[in-house]
């Protein structure tokens, strides 16, 4: 039987079943990734909690509203959906690949003699006459295909890098998405926290003229020395000093939570004006064991899969050291006429195989050098996990310090509030002194102060929390952007 030589399918069914070169990914085990059976820190064992939604459970209707306008305009979130839609378009790429190019071309030309160019023609009479020879037009179509056929994997290895490129940004995207809106809800604490620090400053500067009041009218009477007046004036001129930097600081929280909503800073004063409570979430979380937290968070999600694309890679410069197949064809028709184009026409077959022999060591350098990437992304994975795990650690003993605190500032603000009215009782009747009043007085804005402070850490301990557990979006669909036949996924 005479040989015949191998064709396109032929070559093509041999590289889908050549077996691809470098290390195939595998998950790494818990253990080798350093995480424990359970929390350092009391968490409480029970099953984790649907954290989707974290910020309705602290009963705001307006700090509801500002994340879920967060979601929707804020400027991070749409960059991080702009490098999704660029990961895509490199997996559609990578891709592309795999299969054979097709390119047609076709040509007219046509050509003028520019000087002489001129013939003779005999006559049937014998008559000799001379005329200029006029210029030709050609006509030509081609089609070509090219394929490089993928013996060792090099290109499937690229696809599956890509791959899981385009599932790591998806999780940057749900990593930028929680930032945004545990700092949206942070900041609405926060200006919430002001508005109270404000009252609680007016209040005090309301008691501080009556003080000092009191104190000028006892100098009138003969009754103390100058002395008290002074102090009265000083103690209401620092309180009232204290409100502009609070209106400061509360007028950066409004413009931030602005900025975090994709508006001006000033966008939303009128609407954050009236002055509302503290923002109280329930006071405990189930954290569930510590691999829950892992499946949970987007960025330890995408950094496992930046390992697998960093193991693919291996793979693509590995297939470097071997031999390399490319084959091809083309179809050219050509005429003078167009409508004889198609009379005749001419087809070309090849194959092309090259291996290289000597180039200093460079490939091999590329393979060394995506293995050490691929072990610096294990590392970083390794990290990543790690310092979730401490995020959350964190994040507890913060929340449970946190309330604890609110229990002994209640104590004090009764007792500074029993003081301060004691104080002030004695000093209208002449039974101590200022000085012992303005301490009295000042602890009693401390306390007052320590409250609000420990609300406000119990507050944003609890935003720490849901974001450390990775609260904030759907954990069991990879985010993905549209395309025009549907939406992409990363399978």
């Amino acid at each position: 039987m005479a040989n015949r030589p191998l064709t396109p399918s032929i070559l093509l069914a041999l590289s889908l079943s050549a077996c691809a070169v470098g290390p195939d990914y595998h998950p790494r085990p818990a253990s080798e990734l350093g995480v424990p059976d359970g929390w350092s820190v009391s968490a409480g064992q029970k099953a984790r909690e649907d954290l989707s939604q974290w910020w309705t459970r602290f009963d705001d209707p307006m700090l509801a509203s500002l994340v879920q306008r967060a979601q929707a305009a804020n400027l991070d979130v749409a960059q991080a959906v702009a490098r999704l839609r660029q990961a895509r378009e490199s997996l559609v790429q990578q891709r592309a690949n795999l299969v054979p190019s097709l390119s047609v071309s076709g040509g007219v030309s046509r050509s003028e003699p520019l000087r002489g160019g001129s013939s003779t023609t005999t006559l049937p009479d014998g008559t000799v006459t001379s005329f200029s020879q006029g210029g030709a037009t050609s006509f030509s179509l081609g089609a070509d295909a090219n394929y490089q056929v993928d013996l060792f994997g090099g290109v499937r290895r690229g696809v599956e890098g890509a791959r899981a490129s385009y599932a790591a940004s998806g999780y940057d995207l749900a990593t930028v998405l929680i930032s945004a809106e545990a700092e949206t809800a942070r900041n609405y604490v926060l200006a919430r926290v002001v508005q109270a620090q404000i009252a609680n400053a007016r209040d005090s500067l309301g008691i501080a003229d009556e003080n000092l009041q009191i104190a000028g009218w006892r100098l009138q009477a003969g009754l103390v020395s100058s002395l008290d007046q002074e102090q009265a004036r000083a103690s209401r001129a620092q309180l009232a000093a204290s409100i502009p930097t609070l209106e400061a600081s509360y007028n950066g929280y409004v413009a931030r939570l602005g900025v975090l909503t994709g508006q001006a800073p000033g966008a939303l004063k009128a609407e954050m004006e009236a002055v509302k409570p503290i923002p109280a979430g329930p006071a405990s979380v189930a954290a569930g064991i510590p691999a829950d937290t892992l499946r949970q968070r987007p960025d330890v999600r995408a950094a496992e899969r930046n390992l697998a694309a960093a193991t693919a890679n291996i793979g693509v410069a590995a297939a470097q050291l071997y031999p390399q197949l490319s084959i091809g064809g083309s179809i050219d028709a050509g005429s003078t006429a167009l409508a004889s184009i198609f009379d005749v026409i001419t087809g070309r077959l090849f194959a092309n195989i090259a291996q290289t022999l000597f180039d200093g060591g460079r490939r091999a350098s590329q393979v060394r050098s995506a293995e050490a990437a691929a072990d610096g992304a294990f590392l970083a994975y390794k990290s990543t996990v790690l310092t979730g795990l401490e995020d959350v650690e964190n994040a507890i003993v913060a929340l449970q310090t946190a309330q604890r605190r609110q229990q002994e500032f209640a104590v004090a603000l009764e007792a500074s509030s029993n003081q301060a009215l004691l104080a002030r009782m004695q000093y209208r009747s002449g039974l101590t002194d200022f000085t012992t009043l303005n301490q009295a007085e000042s602890a009693l804005i401390s306390a007052r102060n320590g409250v609000v402070s420990a609300r406000s850490d119990a507050a944003t301990a609890l935003i720490q929390l849901y974001q450390a557990l990775g609260g904030g979006w759907d954990p069991s669909v990879t985010p993905t952007v549209p395309t025009t036949g549907g939406t992409a996924n990363g399978n």
